[in-house]
């Protein structure tokens, strides 16, 4: 099969199409106006069957209407602007200097979303007999609630993928897992005084701080994986109740970051934070939190927040397929490992057991970062390697590229 390789029209329409997206802001919830530019994106470029569904995710098809399905899969939406101050480039500029473009969102993951999109016209146009579809799917909500745009796509609006692709930055190498994530909350009880008299009360916020101890000493006894690595716990947030600030606060709440290795589960994971709870004999309930928003079109989502782990056998075929079109097109041997972050191969791998990879342009670590930024080169790169995969997993077999 001969190198997929980008026109210059196409790069330089992926480009405009990039900067319009980043210069767009879709903050989870948000992503209504980004939505309508990339079905407006892909109405323009031949896409078949594109709509936005009830949720807000968009999809568009390439291909034939009938055979096996590749999900190319990203989010549309980013997180905040942590602080202005510390960014040299208007975060909504979509600035381009030299190969790079700066804004939030353009590694994570809207550098992705191009490359997707451009990747499947470009197998559309090269022209390959297709046995099979692709589907490029844009999700919403991934920052906070990771795969409830997916979950709702395959459960509720009936696309049923054989093999899901995941845009997510990897720095053009293969990713076939990462950890999964649960929230939980812990609350503690006290008993209200007046601060000036507080042995009169009991302090809901020192019992908590004993927990916090606790918890810190659970931090280093959790599971670990040869490939996923560790599990951890971290505290995250803290927030208390009183009558007024010169009260003794009767409750006292805080929330935990768990991220769980390959052989730990929800039920292991409560079980673990209880017993802290019983060993150091205090008033307090811990259960996992729940994820309530109403996405921009309206939708009531609701999700309890535990994200499964997953992970691919690196000899399955979709991760070989994966290996051989990124070494074909980039011409070097791609690397192949992990995540540390969760995205939604959550859902797509850990709770629907569809084969899944990773393959995204951009270093996760400008991920939520200051002066957040992409290479070109590389989103042009990821929609070619995009091209080749599709058209090993949904080309009738021996088909060649028709230039």
């Amino acid at each position: 099969m001969d190198l997929f390789t980008l026109s210059p029209q196409d790069r330089n329409d992926l480009t405009t199409f990039l900067r319009n997206m980043v210069r767009t802001q879709s903050l989870s919830t948000q992503e209504g106006a980004v939505a309508e530019r990339i079905v407006a994106e892909m109405t323009r470029l031949g896409f078949r069957d594109v709509r936005t569904d009830r949720i807000g995710n968009v999809v568009g098809w390439i291909g034939p209407g009938h055979g096996p399905v590749l999900m190319l899969n990203g989010h549309m939406d980013t997180v905040r602007v942590s602080d202005p101050k510390t960014w040299s480039h208007d975060p909504f500029g979509a600035k381009v200097e030299g190969d790079l473009l700066y804004g939030l969102g353009a590694c994570d993951m809207k550098g992705g979303l191009a490359a997707m999109v451009y990747g499947a016209k470009l197998l559309r146009d090269a022209g390959v007999s297709l046995k099979g579809d692709v589907v490029v799917a844009c999700v919403v909500q991934e920052e906070p609630c990771e795969g409830i745009g997916s979950r709702v796509l395959i459960e509720e609006e009936g696309v049923r993928p054989d093999w899901v692709v995941l845009g997510e930055p990897s720095g053009l190498d293969i990713t076939r897992g990462h950890r999964g994530r649960l929230e939980m909350q812990i609350v503690t009880h006290g008993r209200s005084a007046h601060a000036a008299y507080p042995h009169l009360g009991e302090n809901a916020i020192y019992t908590a701080a004993r927990l916090v101890f606790g918890l810190e000493l659970l931090a280093d006894q959790l599971g670990d994986d040869a490939f996923l690595g560790p599990g951890t716990l971290a505290v995250t947030g803290i927030s208390s109740s009183a009558s007024s600030r010169n009260a003794v606060p009767y409750r006292c709440e805080l929330i935990i970051d768990r991220r769980l290795t390959l052989g730990e589960n929800e039920t292991m994971a409560l079980a673990e934070v209880q017993r802290v709870i019983a060993r150091e004999a205090v008033q307090a309930e811990v259960e996992v939190t729940e994820y309530n928003a109403t996405s921009y079109t309206g939708y009531d989502c609701h999700a309890r927040e535990f994200y499964p782990a997953w992970v691919m056998p690196e000899d399955h075929p979709l991760v070989a397929a994966a290996v051989r079109a990124a070494r074909a097109q980039l011409r070097r041997r791609p690397r192949v490992g992990r995540w540390d972050f969760s995205t939604e191969g959550a859902y797509t791998a850990g709770a629907a057991g569809i084969p899944t990879v990773g393959f995204g342009p951009g270093d996760p670590r400008q991920a939520h970062t200051a002066d957040e930024h992409i290479r070109l080169a590389d989103v042009y790169a990821a929609a070619e390697v995009y091209a080749r995969l599709a058209a090993e997993l949904v080309g009738q077999s021996g088909s060649r590229v028709v230039w």
